[in-house]
Parts: C-alpha cells; sequence; structure tokens
C-alpha cells in the first residue's frame, strides 16, 4: 500500500448542491469556436452523469472528444461515495488515463498492487491495464479521470504504469521569470513513450505568460487553486479555483497570476505523436 497522507496544498472540489430561484442565471460560463470555460458555479446534481460498472459514484464531464474542437481527450470529476467504486472502471481496452485526487482518499489496485491516494495523489493507468477504485473511507473522494485513446507506435513500447503524489516531485522552475513560473512533471518530458502530459502549473502571484502561446496541442485545465486573468483568443476571461478552461488546437492563451496566492492547474496536453493525415487512413 502506497501513498502516505501528504496534504501540503488545497485543490478545489465541487460537492453539487442546486442554487435556489433568487440567484441571478448569468454567469462566466463561455463556449466559443475556440475555447470554453465552465465556471465552478456549473458544477451542480442536475448536470452528473453515471458510468457503467460504477457503484454509489457520480461524476461531473468537463470535456469530451467534438469533432471540430477538442478532439483528443476527456476529462472527468468524479465523486466515489463511501462502499463506491468499480471492479471495471474502463470499458476502452485501448484508453489511457490518469487520476488525480482533490479531496477524500480512494484505494486504486494496480496490476495486483493496492495504493492508497489522497489528495495530491497521481496514478497513470496505460491502455489494458488490470485496475480497480474503492471508496474504503467515511467520507466521499472526489478526483479527476483524464482519459485518451493511446497512439501505438511501432517500436516504442507502451509505458509502465505508476502510482506518486505531487507533494513528492520537485517543481521545474521555467527559464527567465524570476521564479515565478514552474511546472510539476510527473512523466520525462523526453519519454516517447507517453503521448500525452498532465502535469500541474503554478504562478507566484504577478506571475505570467509573457506571450500569446499558438500552438498545436489541445489543452484542459482546472484551477485547483487561486486565480487569474486568461488570455484566449482577443478575449480577457477571469478564473477562480474550480474554474475549467477547454481549449482546442492553436487558440493563443496567456494570463496574469492574480494573487493574493499561488495560482495553480492541472493541465493536459497531448505530445509526441505525428499529426494525423486524412489520405492516410483511405489507403
Amino acid at each position: 500500500m502506497s501513498q502516505s497522507p501528504v496534504t501540503q496544498r488545497q485543490y478545489y472540489a465541487p460537492h453539487g448542491g442546486h442554487p435556489g430561484q433568487k440567484v441571478m442565471t448569468t454567469d462566466r460560463a463561455m463556449f466559443t469556436e475556440a475555447f470554453a470555460v465552465i465556471p465552478k458555479g456549473v458544477y451542480r446534481d442536475i448536470v452528473t452523469s453515471k458510468l457503467p460498472h460504477w457503484e454509489n459514484t457520480r461524476l461531473w464531464i468537463l470535456s469530451r472528444p467534438l469533432s471540430g474542437f477538442a478532439e483528443t481527450f476527456s476529462q472527468y470529476i468524479m465523486e466515489v461515495s463511501p462502499g463506491g467504486g468499480s471492479e471495471r472502471p474502463e470499458t476502452d481496452p485501448g484508453a489511457e488515463g490518469v487520476l488525480f485526487v482533490v479531496e477524500g482518499e480512494l484505494v486504486l489496485t494496480l496490476g495486483g498492487e493496492r495504493h492508497r491516494m489522497v489528495p495530491g495523489g497521481y496514478a497513470f493507468i496505460p491502455p489494458g491495464s488490470d485496475w480497480q477504485l474503492r471508496n474504503e473511507a467515511d467520507e466521499p473522494v472526489r478526483f479527476h479521470w483524464i482519459r485518451k485513446a493511446y497512439e501505438f507506435v511501432d517500436g516504442i513500447d507502451v509505458p509502465e504504469a505508476f502510482v506518486v503524489n505531487e507533494n513528492d516531485i520537485e517543481p521545474t522552475v521555467m527559464p527567465d521569470c524570476n521564479e515565478v513560473w514552474a511546472t510539476t512533471r510527473f512523466v520525462d518530458p523526453d519519454d516517447m513513450r507517453h503521448d500525452m502530459h498532465v502535469t500541474i502549473v503554478t504562478f507566484q502571484p504577478g506571475g505570467v505568460i509573457p506571450f500569446d502561446e499558438t500552438h498545436v496541442m489541445e489543452h484542459g485545465l482546472y484551477v485547483l487553486e487561486g486565480k487569474a486573468v486568461y488570455h484566449l483568443n482577443q478575449q480577457w476571461v477571469e478564473v477562480e479555483a474550480g474554474d475549467y478552461m477547454w481549449l482546442r488546437a492553436f487558440c493563443p492563451q496567456a494570463c496574469y497570476a492574480g494573487g493574493p496566492g499561488p495560482f495553480r492547474y492541472l493541465l493536459y496536453k497531448d505530445v509526441n505523436r505525428h499529426m494525423a493525415l486524412p489520405y492516410s487512413k483511405r489507403r
């Protein structure tokens, strides 16, 4: 059993509920041709879903492949009540996954080995893995589940599974930033076995992305802590802990961290593979 109870960080986790009739209808939710913003006020009981072979579980689906938008991944916030979980959690044998715990604790059985995961816990699950998940505690556990169809490449092995906690990893400070911008990397960026990276990005108050990143990688960004102003495709959007941003390829993006504490987010991006060409599927 791995994962000691390390809780040095705070992570926003939704609890659902339902607003009263006196609450303003308008919020910060946005869906454009280049990006979507799902604010934390959207995570209500009425928009939850359920999954086959999961007991005492509900989830908020933050993103899913959509033709003409972001197409490579899906991202869920899972809420598993005491005693709940699954003996058959993944129904797609070609899907890889990342789990990241934001509240509570769970037991992940991966290849027959039990791992107790607490907030900050991170697990990479390769395609075709034998795994199960249970909540053996007295309170609900909430965690992110990011899924992607693994892109197999001849001559390159599938990466092995692993479980770690972000508090055990030293963040990598970005160059020329006076140590206000750092990335917690769970896999080696040069490891070509991995076709997605799920990292944690941290900005100290006043830190910035100093240019509009415009690139082929799709993104899912869940704000774990703090607040910032994001520049998304020529629009400025204020975001805070619990908000989610879903960016298609080539959406310009930059940000200012607003303080008073750190601004931190869980980041997905697709990496390390050729761009699929339409004609290659017809030959």
